[in-house]
C-alpha cells in the first residue's frame, strides 16, 4: 500500500502554552455570554483550550518538510512558527471568540495547511476519498459533553458532529451547535416585551440574535404567565412598625414593600430529649446571614419554655452565631436548641428515612433601597410557603453513592424529595407553560410569514414548528438554572451574600440550612435572570457551518469516519455524570419530551454503558477499574480505525492521579494506565502538553483539592507494520532525539520556551513518540517494556533519574519554588510526570497538601520520632531531611545513629546533599545551602556515629 504523506502538525511539535494557559484561567471568571451559562455541565474544558488545539491539530509545522524527509532551513521554520503562534495568542483571547478578522486568519492557516497535505497526496488511490482541496474534513467529538470542543470546531469553520450517551450532553450539543446556524438571520417572531428599551435600538437579526431575542421574548411572557398562576405563593414583606422598633436601622423602609429574594430555613427533627420530644428543633450550620466586617446580620433564636422563634440581629458576630445549633466535630452532630441535648447523625439518618425531617424559616433576605437587607419572619411568610400543593413531582432515584457526597442517608431518596413543595409547584408551572410557549410561537412564526410543513426539530425541520421548538429549549434550559438554585441543597454564602447553587460540586450533599430562591425577582434564582443569561450565550453562537448533535455510544460509534477528532473522555471514577446530570433530565424530560421523543425516551439517564469506573455500580472497586480501562480502550481503538489519517487525534486527559498498593510496591492508577490504554489500543503518542483548562478557584470538593491541569495527548495511528525493538535500541533512539528536543523546549528553539513546571510533562511527548512507534520495545528478558519503565528512562534527560519518583519531584519543585507554596494543579502535573503522585507524596512525608496549594516540607518539620525502618516509603529526599534535622537538633551522634538505621540510603542521601547544596548556591538561596553543607562537612563524623550506632558501608548504594 502507498503510504500518505501527513505533515507533522504545530500540535505535534510546538505551542505557545504561556499564552493558551492564562486565557484558559481567565475564562473561569467570564460569565456574560459564556457557553457554560446556558445550561451546566460539569468539568467544560475552556473555550480558549479548545480552539487552540484544534486549531493546532490542523496546521502543518512550518517544519514539516524535514519531518517528510526533506531539507528545511530551521531558521525559516522558526520565524513561520512564531506568526503562527501570534495567530493562536490572538485567537485564545475571550475578547476575540467572534472577532471575524482573527477567525478569518486562524481559517485562512487551516485552508492553507490542508491545500498542502492534499496535494502532497495528489496521486494517492485514496485521494478523492480522503484528500479534497475543495471541502475540509469534518469535526468529531465522541464525548462531547458541555460541547467546547463541537462548538470551537464549528468557530473555525468546520462541519461539526457531536456525540454523547448523555441525553443531557446531546441536547446542550443541539442548542450551541445543531440549532443556531439552522435559524441564523432570522428577525424574531414574538410580540416586544412591554417597556423593553431593546426595541427603540438599532435592530440587528444577523446571526442567532433574532433567535436569541425570541428566547427573551417568550421567556418574558412565560414569566408573566407563571407570576399570574402562582405568584401568590411568593409575597413581599412589609417593613412595619414593630419591625422598626426592633431594628432601627429599617427606618428607611418602613412602610416598604420588599421584593423578597430568598427564604432561609433550616431543616429540623424531633427532639431525642424526652422532656421536648414534641418541639421540632432546628439543624443549623451556622446562624451568620452576612459576615462582611460593618455589614454583619445573624439569626438569634429566641427560647421560650419549650418552644422558639428566630430574629435577625445586625452587628458584631459572636462565636454561637458562627457555630449555629452544629456540635463540635465533623459529621451530622447537633445539639438541641432547647435543651442542649446532643443530636447524633444516627439519629437525623433515622428521623430522616421516616419521613420525619421538616424545615422551620429562619430569615428573609430582601432587596433594600442599597443592597441586600437580612429580616426577621413574619408568620404569614411561613404559612404562605406551606400552601403550596404541588401536581406532579419528578420520580427517580437519587444515587445513593457518590465521590463528595450524597443526602439519601436522610431520607432524600427521589428527586421530587430534593425541592420544596413551593419549588416544585414553580418548576411545575414553568416546565407545563414550556409547552404553551411552543404554540403562542408557532402562531406568532406563522403571522409572521414563516412558512411550516409541520416538520418538528428532532426531523431537521425548519419551519414554524421547528423554529418554536428551537426556542423551548432554551426556555427549558431556563428551568434548569433555576432548578440548580432553587432546590433544598441550594444554600446561602453569607460571606458574599448570594447562593451556592445545588452542584457547587459535583455532588449532592445533604445541606442543614438552605436557601430557597424566588424565581420573581431580579436576582440570581429567578427564571427571569436565567432566560436573559441563557439568551446572552446564544446570541454568540456561531451563524455559519453546519452542526449535528446525536446520541451514540463512544465504544461503537462510526461518527468519527475520516474526521478530525478532539475529544475529552470521562475522568475515570471522579465524576459521575449520568448519575448527576438525572437531576436536570427529570425536569428536561418534562419539558422537551414530546421534541426529542426518542432522545427522552427513557424515565433516567443511561447509565449501565457510561464510561465511569463507579465501584457500586461493577460490584467492586478492581471490576470497575477493568470496566473503565475496557471500554475506554474500545472507544479509543475505534478512533484509531476511523479518524481522518490526515491528522492527529487529540484527547484531552484530566484524571487525578492516584496509587494502589500490592506485592509489587505501589504504582498509578492513573497516568501510566491511561498512556498503556492509548498506546495498547493502537495509537502512538506524538505529543502530550499540559493545559490550565482549570482556573485556581474550581471546586472538586468543599477544602479539597481541585485538579487545575489537562495533559492534551497527541496520537497517531500506529504503522499496522510497526517493528518491535530491544531496550538497547530503544534507549540509543531517545540518546538521539531527546537532547535536541529538551533543547528546544528549553531555550526557545520552538521559539515558546517550556515553563519548568512543564518541562517534565512536555519532554514526555517526544520521548513517548519513539516509544509508542513500536510494535513493543523488548526486555532482555524478552517481555514488552512497560509504559512505566519507558517513562523512567525518559525522566533521565531531565537529569534526576538516580533517585526514586518521590525524589524526582521534590527536586524538580524545589528547583522551580523552594519552599514557597504552590498550585496543587501544577504539582499534580509534575507528579505524574515522575511517576508519582501527590497523595503519594504526602503519605511519604515530604510535602503538605490542601484547598488547592501544595508545599514542600522542610527539615524543621519533620517529626523526630521517625524510623525508616518501619517507614514502608522512605524517599531519599526524606532521608536526606531527617538527617538535616537530627544533625542541627541533636548532633553528629544522632545523625549517625539514624543513618545506621538505613545503610544503603548512605550514598544517595550524600548524592543529593550535594546536587541541592550546587543548587541553592546557584540560586543565590545562602541559608539553605549551609543546611546541606554542614552535612557534607560533618559526614565523617556522621559516619562515625553511625559504626558505633551499627554497621554501615559508606560505599553503600540502593536500589532505584
Amino acid at each position: 500500500m502507498i503510504p500518505l504523506k501527513t505533515p507533522k502538525k504545530l500540535i505535534e511539535v510546538a505551542l505557545p502554552l504561556d499564552a493558551i494557559n492564562v486565557a484558559a484561567a481567565r475564562e473561569k471568571s467570564i460569565r456574560h455570554g459564556h457557553p457554560s451559562t446556558l445550561h451546566l455541565w460539569w468539568a467544560r474544558r475552556p473555550l480558549a483550550a479548545a480552539r487552540a488545539v484544534i486549531f493546532a491539530q490542523m496546521v502543518n509545522d512550518p517544519g514539516y518538510e524535514r519531518h517528510l524527509g526533506r531539507g528545511a532551513n530551521k531558521e525559516k521554520a522558526a520565524i513561520e512558527r512564531e506568526r503562527l503562534f501570534k495567530i493562536i495568542e490572538d485567537l485564545v483571547q475571550w475578547e476575540n471568540t467572534n472577532n471575524e478578522d482573527v477567525l478569518a486568519r486562524a481559517r485562512e492557516e487551516i485552508w492553507k495547511s490542508w491545500r498542502e497535505t492534499c496535494a502532497l497526496n495528489k496521486g494517492h488511490p485514496q485521494a478523492a476519498e480522503l484528500f479534497n482541496p475543495d471541502k475540509l474534513p469534518a469535526f468529531h467529538d465522541p464525548f462531547a459533553g458541555g460541547g467546547a470542543l463541537p462548538l470551537e470546531a464549528q468557530r473555525l469553520g468546520l462541519e461539526s458532529y457531536a456525540s454523547d450517551l448523555n441525553p443531557v450532553a446531546v441536547t446542550i450539543n443541539k442548542a450551541m451547535i445543531e440549532i443556531p446556524p439552522r435559524f441564523a438571520g432570522r428577525k424574531p417572531v414574538g410580540p416586544r416585551i412591554p417597556g423593553d428599551k431593546q426595541g427603540k435600538l438599532a435592530e440587528d437579526w444577523s446571526g442567532a440574535k433574532g433567535l436569541a431575542e425570541d428566547v427573551r421574548r417568550y421567556g418574558a411572557w412565560m414569566r408573566a404567565e407563571a407570576e399570574k398562576r402562582i405568584g401568590h405563593l411568593y409575597p413581599k414583606i412589609e417593613v412595619t412598625t414593630e419591625m422598626v422598633a426592633e431594628r432601627p436601622d429599617l427606618k428607611p423602609l418602613l412602610g416598604q414593600k420588599l421584593t423578597v429574594i430568598a427564604w432561609l430555613w433550616a431543616r429540623t427533627v424531633k427532639s431525642p430529649n424526652p422532656a421536648f420530644s414534641h418541639a421540632e428543633v432546628p439543624l443549623a450550620s451556622t446562624f451568620v446571614l452576612f459576615s462582611k466586617v460593618g455589614k454583619e446580620a445573624y439569626v438569634e433564636p429566641v427560647v421560650a419554655g419549650d418552644s422558639y422563634r428566630f430574629t435577625v440581629k445586625v452587628g458584631g458576630l459572636s462565636d454561637a452565631a458562627t457555630a449555629g445549633t452544629k456540635a463540635a466535630g465533623r459529621g451530622a452532630n447537633f445539639q438541641c436548641l432547647l435543651s442542649g441535648t446532643p443530636i447524633s447523625g444516627d439519629y437525623i439518618k433515622a428521623e430522616g428515612q421516616a419521613g420525619r425531617m421538616g424545615a422551620r424559616l429562619m430569615a428573609i433576605v430582601a432587596e433594600g433601597l442599597r443592597g441586600r437587607v437580612y429580616l426577621t419572619p413574619p408568620e404569614e411568610q411561613e404559612r404562605t410557603a406551606r400552601q403550596a400543593r404541588p401536581p406532579w413531582k419528578p420520580s427517580g432515584d437519587v444515587p445513593a453513592r457518590l465521590t463528595g457526597g450524597t443526602c439519601v442517608p436522610y431520607g432524600l431518596k427521589e428527586w421530587g424529595d430534593l425541592f420544596t413543595p413551593r419549588q416544585l409547584v414553580a418548576l411545575t408551572t414553568f416546565s407545563d407553560l414550556v409547552q404553551e410557549a411552543i404554540e403562542k410561537c408557532r402562531q406568532d412564526a406563522l403571522a409572521a410569514g414563516l412558512a411550516d410543513d409541520g416538520t418538528g426539530l428532532d426531523a431537521s425541520g425548519c419551519g414554524a414548528t421547528a423554529y418554536a421548538q428551537a426556542v423551548s429549549i432554551y426556555l427549558a434550559f431556563a428551568i434548569s438554572k433555576v432548578a440548580n438554585i432553587g432546590s433544598t441543597i441550594a444554600s446561602w454564602m453569607n460571606d458574599r451574600g448570594a447562593f451556592r447553587e445545588t452542584f457547587a460540586r459535583q455532588a449532592i450533599p445533604m445541606v442543614w440550612d438552605f436557601a430557597e430562591s424566588n424565581p420573581f425577582a431580579d436576582a440570581g434564582g429567578s427564571l427571569g435572570t436565567a432566560i436573559d443569561k441563557g439568551a446572552m450565550s446564544v446570541r454568540d453562537f456561531p451563524r455559519t457551518g453546519k452542526g449535528l448533535a446525536l446520541q451514540a455510544d463512544a465504544q461503537s460509534q462510526e461518527i468519527s469516519k475520516n474526521k478530525l477528532v478532539s475529544t475529552d473522555p470521562p475522568y475515570y471514577d471522579n465524576i459521575g455524570y449520568a448519575d448527576l446530570s438525572d437531576f436536570f433530565y427529570v425536569w428536561l424530560r418534562k419539558s422537551l419530551k414530546p421534541i426529542f421523543p426518542g432522545l427522552y425516551a427513557t424515565l433516567a439517564v443511561p447509565k449501565a454503558e457510561e464510561l465511569v469506573a463507579t465501584p457500586y455500580r461493577h460490584g467492586s472497586k478492581e471490576k470497575a477499574e477493568a470496566f473503565f480501562l475496557d471500554g475506554m480502550t474500545r472507544a479509543i481503538h475505534n478512533l484509531v480505525e476511523l479518524a481522518h489519517p490526515g491528522f492527529p487525534v487529540t484527547i484531552y486527559y484530566a484524571f487525578k492521579q492516584a496509587e494502589t498498593k500490592g506485592e509489587a510496591g505501589t504504582s498509578s492508577t492513573g497516568w501510566e494506565t491511561f498512556l498503556e490504554a492509548v498506546s495498547r489500543a493502537g495509537f502512538a503518542i506524538s505529543g502530550t502538553w499540559p493545559m490550565r483548562t482549570e482556573g485556581a478557584g474550581r471546586m472538586i470538593g468543599q477544602g479539597n483539592n481541585a485538579l487545575a491541569s489537562s495533559i492534551i495527548l497527541v496520537c497517531r495511528k500506529r504503522d499496522a507494520d510497526a517493528a518491535t525493538v530491544s531496550r538497547r535500541e530503544f534507549i540509543r533512539e531517545l540518546n538521539a532525539v531527546l537532547p535536541e528536543a529538551l533543547m528546544d523546549m528549553t531555550r526557545g528553539g520552538i521559539n515558546s520556551p517550556v515553563a519548568p513546571v512543564d518541562l517534565s510533562q512536555a519532554i514526555i511527548g517526544p520521548g513517548m513518540a519513539i516509544f509508542s512507534q513500536y510494535a513493543a520495545v523488548l526486555e532482555a528478558d524478552g517481555k514488552p517494556m512497560s509504559v512505566r519503565t519507558a517513562l523512567q528512562l525518559i525522566n533521565r534527560f531531565l537529569a534526576e533519574d538516580d533517585f526514586d519518583h518521590d525524589t524526582q519531584f521534590c527536586l524538580h519543585w524545589f528547583e522551580t519554588q523552594g519552599w514557597a507554596t504552590g498550585k496543587y494543579g501544577e504539582a499534580d502535573v509534575l507528579a505524574r510526570a515522575k511517576g508519582t503522585s501527590v497523595a503519594g507524596l504526602t503519605e511519604a512525608g515530604v510535602v503538605e497538601s490542601g484547598k488547592g496549594d501544595l508545599r514542600l516540607l522542610k527539615w524543621a518539620e519533620m517529626p523526630r520520632d521517625w524510623n525508616p525502618e518501619t517507614d514502608t516509603r522512605v524517599p531519599v529526599w526524606e532521608a536526606l531531611h531527617q538527617m538535616i534535622r537530627a544533625l542541627n537538633q541533636d548532633g553528629e551522634t544522632a545523625a549517625g545513629s539514624l543513618l545506621a538505621r538505613m545503610p544503603a540510603r548512605a550514598e544517595p542521601i550524600r548524592a543529593l546533599a550535594y546536587r541541592l547544596y550546587t543548587l541553592c548556591e546557584r540560586k543565590g538561596w545562602a541559608e539553605d545551602a549551609r543546611a546541606y553543607n554542614e552535612l557534607i562537612t560533618a559526614w565523617s563524623g556522621v559516619e562515625r556515629g553511625a559504626s558505633e550506632a551499627g554497621h554501615v558501608g559508606s560505599q553503600a548504594s540502593l536500589d532505584i
